[in-house]
């Protein structure tokens, strides 16, 4: 089930890697007209409508999304079915349509119809539409019906099982609303409190995945909240919208960065330079995209203790930025790109504040990780009792088994693939933004030390059949060249 979820996550990050383009469009627009918001320039109207092109249509980006990424042959069919899910359950759901079924008024439709257009529903069509696709998209019909069988059939059998789901949705999706509004306004009534208790939760749930259910509540109109679509779209109130995503860039900007420093620093002396090689990659991915997750790895499995105090410290980040409503927004992360494309949004409110916040929390996460690292003699990047060598550079090259090819990326797949036990060991390799996700027959055959030879920031053992192989944003250019292993041995 675990691994399910995990799957969800990888999945929600090929949609949401769409998002910076809308934010670019947008955040140009803005700072083309930052008062008219596109009635004073043709062009800022034309750069703001195409980025809300990509933001109003986020639960369609969901649907499609998971259905390609939970289908097992990842084919343009399940893709399809996706759309085709969210269309049968919008438009059978809609405010007239349910009028007409209910015989009333559309002004006296229950209020949660209206946001049936939403990620939610959207995820939930992308599920149904990968598991038709991984049950029916290799059967074969009658002779009469030849033509329909197989991908033809996905989403046929998809539309038909949303009339379903359809009329499920159309008893519970009323208390679900009411559900989510009442935890987020929940949430919501705690102000900067609310703003923190979500950062911190969001921290602790990077490990198994699920922040991502977390994120849609708050950051996505599930609830009502829709923090990053209303800051895009310039929607809500100043000093208020944005409060989800602004306490994320002083820290991914400048805490996790600083903490990199001081793992650095902390590091043993012949571990130094391949421990600078990897904080510095990681620690510039944090800054300039924000994208976390290699930096986080290196420590959250071996210092524990320590990542539960960075999920204090982003908690304490978001309740700081909500307290004194500085706002700033992301539509990917909370990194430098998506800072700078946010200023001249007109909704942000005094964003350069993050800066200085930024530049003090990065004071604090420096000394605090490094006083722990050394009075608890934590074993970070580069403290290891064993330390594995990891030949002439980061990702191994010298190494005996790396690929032929001679790239960099060809050298890593090969070592990560031996280390993993081989064609007689792995039985399926798929990946997410920073991480390799590979199922094995036996956890026993698979060798860490071999892994970690290529220079990867962490291993994470999910079950006895699974394991997750951070490599950091280059993960699909590797996973490319593992697939190219196994294609060559027929895998």
């Amino acid at each position: 089930m675990m691994n399910y979820f995990q799957r969800m996550g990888k999945s929600l990050m090929l949609p949401v890697a769409v998002l910076p383009a809308a934010a670019i469009l947008t955040g140009i627009g803005y700072w083309i007209d930052p008062t008219g918001w596109g009635e004073g320039s043709p062009v800022a109207a034309f750069l703001i409508k195409a980025g809300n092109s990509i933001l109003n249509n986020i639960p369609i980006l969901f649907a499609v999304g998971l259905a390609l990424g939970m289908s097992k042959q990842k084919d343009g069919a399940a893709a399809l079915s996706g759309l085709v899910a969210f269309l049968v359950v919008k438009t059978l759901l809609s405010p007239d349509s349910v009028a007409m079924l209910q015989g009333i008024e559309e002004a006296n439709v229950d209020p949660a119809f209206s946001k049936i257009d939403n990620a939610f529903v959207g995820i939930i069509s992308g599920l149904i539409a990968a598991s038709m696709y991984n049950r029916f998209s290799k059967v074969q019909l009658p002779a009469a019906f030849a033509f329909f069988s197989g991908k033809r059939l996905v989403p046929i059998v998809t539309a038909f099982l949303m009339l379903v789901v359809s009329v499920i949705l159309f008893f519970v999706w009323p208390v679900v609303y009411t559900g989510l509004v009442s935890f987020g306004e929940s949430i919501s009534k705690l102000g900067a409190a609310g703003a923190g208790l979500y950062g911190f939760f969001n921290r602790l749930l990077i490990p198994t995945g699920l922040h991502h259910a977390l994120n849609n509540v708050f950051w996505f109109d599930v609830a009502g909240i829709n923090d990053i679509g209303n800051f895009w779209s310039n929607k809500g109130e100043k000093g208020i919208t944005g409060m989800y995503q602004a306490g994320f860039f002083p820290v991914m900007m400048f805490g996790l960065p600083a903490a990199a420093l001081a793992m650095y620093h902390t590091a043993k002396t012949k571990q130094k330079k391949v421990t600078a090689s990897l904080m510095l990659a990681a620690g510039f991915a944090a800054f300039f995209t924000g994208v976390t997750e290699p930096l986080e790895f290196a420590f959250m499995f071996v210092a524990p203790a320590l990542y539960f105090v960075h999920a204090i410290l982003m908690g304490l980040s978001l309740t700081i930025a909500a307290l004194f409503h500085w706002t700033a927004g992301f539509s990917f992360s909370g990194g430098f790109i998506d800072f700078f494309l946010s200023l001249r949004v007109p909704i942000a409110n005094q964003p350069y504040m993050l800066i200085l916040q930024g530049l003090v929390f990065a004071v604090i996460y420096y000394f605090l990780f490094r006083f722990l690292i050394v009075k608890f003699n934590l074993k970070t990047p580069g403290r290891e009792d064993d330390p594995v060598a990891v030949g002439e550079g980061v990702l191994g090259e010298s190494t005996a088994t790396a690929g032929a090819s001679g790239s960099k990326f060809a050298n890593m797949a090969a070592i990560i693939y031996e280390g993993l036990g081989g064609d007689a060991n792995v039985t399926g390799v798929d990946n997410c933004i920073t991480r390799l996700r590979v199922d094995v027959r036996n956890m026993n055959a698979v060798d860490q030390n071999k892994i970690k030879s290529a220079g990867v920031p962490g291993i994470k053992v999910v079950g006895s059949n699974h394991i997750q192989v951070v490599v950091g944003t280059s993960v699909q250019f590797v996973a490319d060249e593992i697939a190219k292993i196994r294609d060559e041995k027929g895998a």
